[in-house]
């Protein structure tokens, strides 16, 4: 079994698109990308459901596949999201991903008709040949409707030999072991649920799958950090003051959400794209109001810090 290429905050990118014509914005893509790998995110994956890969021409998502790995340039590991309704295109997505350095592909039942069984088991199948890329089998059933049980996941991988990452999107956290336990550990399991990042980590998650990077990466990276080191209570503060804002970005849309909080901390990205509307005026005060409480960063500002006593500022 090949070794996951990824491990701990893996950072999902916005799509940023100009104000003035609506087209992806590349140079604004490149800033995007260039700060999620300086602050420090352990791996960048781009054209999952954050970065709107649903409403891009294909000429879009390869310019925004190419540019992307062009200016991580191997700094850290990258996994594409591949997703289409069609096998054939999800097919040319993965082998175009390839050819431009991804370390690994991300596979979403994207399904308009109820796929059987065996119809998702070809599907990925044929995908996962495409490439010699590790693949990484995405369970989101609040975006594509299909809900993959860890005995149907486990399945999977045991006839689709470079299927050995699992993200999990379903936000229950008896997954992550049972999957684990169920593959005797040949699968590598990935939280993509934000509230329950620190319960997932617990559970045996090797990484979070996170949006929230691009506004807030130091708390992120400081509760990895914290889990790594043993520090439980740290850890534990760490996402008592960080839960409403990871909530909030779920229960708002993921591009709604950052791109909103990119305009605020002066790093515009653009709109979403229709039939996306901006976060409404209301809710954007709220997201403003969070970030300005959080954006100190509690252990970053004073590193004599180190229990959970000294986070009653950020409560």
């Amino acid at each position: 079994m090949a070794t996951p290429p990824l491990k701990g905050i893996i950072a999902y990118p916005v799509t940023p698109f100009s104000r003035d014509t609506g087209e992806v914005d590349l140079a604004a893509l490149r800033r995007l990308t260039d700060e999620l790998v300086d602050a420090g995110s352990h791996a960048v994956a781009p054209l999952g459901s954050t970065g709107e890969s649903a409403y891009l021409r294909e000429d879009e998502w390869d310019a925004v596949c190419e540019t992307t790995l062009q200016t991580v340039a191997r700094r850290v590991p990258t996994a594409v999201g591949v997703s289409h309704w069609s096998t054939e295109a999800t097919v040319r997505r993965a082998r175009v991903a390839a050819r431009n350095g991804a370390d690994a592909i991300m596979v979403l039942a994207q399904t308009y008709w109820k796929l059987t069984a065996a119809e998702l088991e070809r599907h990925f199948a044929t995908v996962a040949a495409a490439t010699d890329l590790p693949m990484m089998l995405y369970n989101n059933p609040g975006t594509s409707g299909v809900d993959l049980q860890p005995e149907t996941v486990v399945a999977l991988a045991r006839k689709i030999p470079n299927l050995i990452m699992v993200k999990e999107s379903s936000g229950d956290v008896a997954r992550f072991r049972s999957i684990l336990e169920m593959s005797d550990g040949a699968l590598s399991v990935y939280n993509g649920s934000n509230p329950v990042a620190l319960d997932a980590f617990r559970s045996g998650a090797a990484g979070w799958c996170t949006a929230a990077p691009c506004l807030l990466p130091q708390w992120c990276l400081e509760l990895y950090d914290a889990v790594c080191q043993g520090r439980q209570k740290d850890a534990d503060a760490l996402l008592e003051a960080v839960l409403p804002f990871l909530k909030f970005i779920v229960d708002h849309g993921l591009p709604r959400a950052i791109k909103a909080g990119l305009d605020i901390q002066g790093r515009s990205a653009g709109l979403p794209r229709p039939p996306l509307l901006p976060l409404p005026p209301t809710a954007t005060e709220q997201l403003r109001d969070m970030l300005r409480r959080l954006e100190p960063h509690p252990l970053r500002e004073s590193p004599a810090l180190g229990t959970a006593d000294k986070f009653e500022n950020w409560r």
